[in-house]
């Protein structure tokens, strides 16, 4: 049996040829792998780098895959509070990630898996199995080179699965290093990837280093001492980046950028401004324009058409179409976790794309549920006063998922409302289930209905746990993943809004469900259950008769929703807050060329070429 470093060095000459011809004795092209890394600060903003380079290089054709690496422990983000590290994305194949893999897959409208995000936690896992197999014949297994080297093994094979709806193995991988350069949780991954350049060979890697250029109020100075640090650290654990992203609030002076230049030893075009924009569709158009496309193309050897860019086209005039958008429509966002919004990440862009679909410029109103209870009232009249003028002057009502009996009261106090008072609503997850307790407590009169979860004794549990839940373990026990859901009803809105589909498929995250032995009761009130799953068990959507728009799903359809493919649910909430939704539905499920919407059908995906000439025309014809 080869030694680890033997198996590594011989795995690197097979994969060195690549996969993009099929023709007999035809040379192969080489995988190019760009890692991107992060100094001075964390949250500095290098997952939309790393999304916003990997759409430059897919709208030149290229196969594009991503990688992100968090150093912590953690197997994954399955039990994460959305205040350590922002919502908990979860892919097709039921993986709990970091959200940065959700900045992937809207960007480069692709579908990754699992093994796309690498923790330390799953590194060692797999290293201490192989130990536990007697796999290292004896040796004493050290991070260099076991650990190193199964990082490297890992981004090697991952960077081979196809992740477009082709199948076409990809031809660039981006790696995302989460943390900063220097910390200590870091180290074993800068090793592997020091090891890693020299036998991908400095044609096939690159490293890029987004850094932190800050600009203190008191002077308006730029100051470069930061960055020339960062590099510094850098370059002392074995790398040197290629391209040194500068972040700040301004674009950066020129003698500022030639300091940086002068200093970490690279050349004035090697360093790329990257200022605060006004919207985040901006960030691949500043690269391209930084002349990204001409370098990547000279130092990875990259074979492309250089003026076939068609894709960041579609960017710039969407990115156009959001600076012109005048028309405000407001979604009160009710949660638990609203002091920060990353917490909800991908309900805000979910909200964003169909917002930008319908030319409406949006306005989310973060109010946190406990506000709105009566106690809060006496404890602090201030808050409970603003959260319900805020609820009361929005246009529409959004109720997201989340955990824990903490302010869940008030969250249903505001469907209570949004119902009574016909406001466009859409609950997702535990939004879904407390719509269906508020109506089960003031319209058929269960006084004691709730959920198993807060009330295990409830006397009208209209919402349960799942036979398959596992309570001795956390992680990874909920139901996860693409499940698919049957759309019966004929003249169900989300069905309409889904383009009359028999059925979807959509990315669920839960451990409770509706109970289906009282669907009865509810139906024959008019509240209706108008999707279910396979086996006709589990109740996946409800609606509201006699309302513009009361929504809950099960799933989380923010998770699949797309810049250019906004997901209908969100879609039909924008629609029923701005009063366009009936003359939607009227036309068809079409929207009037000055409405700018691209045709979809959600989670189906439909023939993104079709979408794309169908949004190219009606640009066309708004401009």
């Amino acid at each position: 049996m080869l030694p680890v470093s033997g198996r590594i060095l011989r795995n690197f000459q097979r994969l060195r040829l690549t996969r993009c011809s099929r023709a007999q004795g035809e040379t192969k092209r080489q995988m190019k792998y760009i890692l991107v890394t992060g100094g001075v600060i964390s949250g500095i903003g290098k997952g939309i780098i790393a999304s916003s380079i990997g759409t430059i290089l897919k709208s030149c054709g290229l196969h594009v895959t991503s990688i992100k690496i968090d150093p912590y422990i953690n197997i994954d983000a399955g039990t994460f509070s959305p205040y350590e590290h922002g919502e908990v994305f979860v892919l097709d194949d039921g993986g709990e990630v970091d959200l940065d893999l959700g900045n992937y897959e809207r960007f480069l409208d692709i579908r990754l898996t699992r093994d796309n995000n690498i923790t330390t936690g799953k590194i060692y896992q797999s290293v201490i199995n192989k130990e536990r197999k007697g796999d290292y014949l004896g040796k004493t297994v050290q991070v260099v080179p076991h650990i190193t080297d199964a990082i490297q093994e890992w981004v090697v094979r991952q960077a081979l699965i196809p992740v477009d709806s082709d199948g076409v193995e990809p031809e660039v991988c981006v790696i995302e290093l989460g943390g900063t350069v220097g910390d200590i949780e870091s180290m074993p991954f800068i090793e592997a990837f020091r090891q890693f350049q020299f036998k991908a060979k400095r044609e096939n890697f690159c490293n890029i280093h987004v850094s932190l250029v800050p600009q203190p109020s008191t002077t308006g100075e730029q100051k470069t001492k930061p960055t020339q640090n960062s590099v510094r650290e850098l370059r002392g654990l074995g790398l040197s980046p290629d391209l040194i992203v500068c972040r700040c609030t301004t674009p950066m002076e020129k003698s500022v950028k030639e300091k940086i230049s002068m200093f970490c030893h690279v050349e004035p075009e090697q360093v790329i401004c990257v200022y605060d924009v006004c919207s985040l569709y901006r960030v691949p158009l500043l690269l391209e324009a930084e002349g990204v496309v001409g370098y990547f193309k000279e130092r990875l050897n990259l074979q492309f058409e250089a003026n076939s860019r068609r894709l960041l086209n579609k960017w710039k005039e969407m990115a156009d179409r959001y600076d012109r958008t005048l028309e405000t429509c407001s979604i009160a966002l009710v949660g638990k976790y609203t002091k920060l919004s990353d917490s909800y990440a991908s309900v805000i862009k979910a909200l964003e794309h169909a917002a930008l679909a319908i030319n409406q410029k949006l306005e989310v109103k973060y109010i946190d549920s406990a506000d709105l209870e009566p106690c809060r009232q006496l404890d602090e009249p201030v808050k409970y006063h603003e959260a319900w003028q805020n609820l009361c002057s929005a246009n529409g009502v959004l109720v997201p998922g989340g955990f824990g009996f903490r302010g869940t009261e008030g969250k249903i106090l505001a469907i209570a409302w949004a119902r009574r008072q016909k406001k466009p609503f859409l609950g997702v997850c535990l939004g879904m289930q407390l719509a269906v307790v508020e109506f089960a407590r003031n319209a058929l009169n269960w006084s004691d209905a709730n959920s198993t979860e807060f009330n295990p004794n409830t006397k009208y549990p209209v919402v349960i746990d799942m036979p398959e839940h596992n309570p001795g373990e956390m992680g990874g026990t909920m139901r996860l993943g693409k499940r698919k859901t049957i759309l019966k009803e004929k003249n169900s809105v989300l069905r309409r809004l889904y383009k009359d589909c028999d059925y979807i498929e959509e990315r669920h995250r839960h451990r409770y469900e509706v109970n289906p032995e009282m669907r009865s009761n509810f139906e024959e009130k008019g509240f209706r259950f108008v999707g279910q799953d396979v086996e006709g068990e589990r109740m996946e959507i409800i609606e509201l008769d006699e309302h513009p728009y009361f929504v809950g799903v099960q799933y989380h359809p923010e998770f699949t929703s797309r810049p250019m493919k906004p997901s209908p649910p969100y879609l039909g909430l924008m629609l029923a807050a701005s009063g366009k939704l009936q003359r939607y539905l009227e036309k068809g499920c079409r929207l009037s060329p000055r409405d700018t919407y691209s045709d979809q059908s959600g989670s189906s995906s439909p023939d993104s070429e079709i979408v794309d000439l169908k949004l190219s025309a009606i640009l066309t014809q708004e401009s």
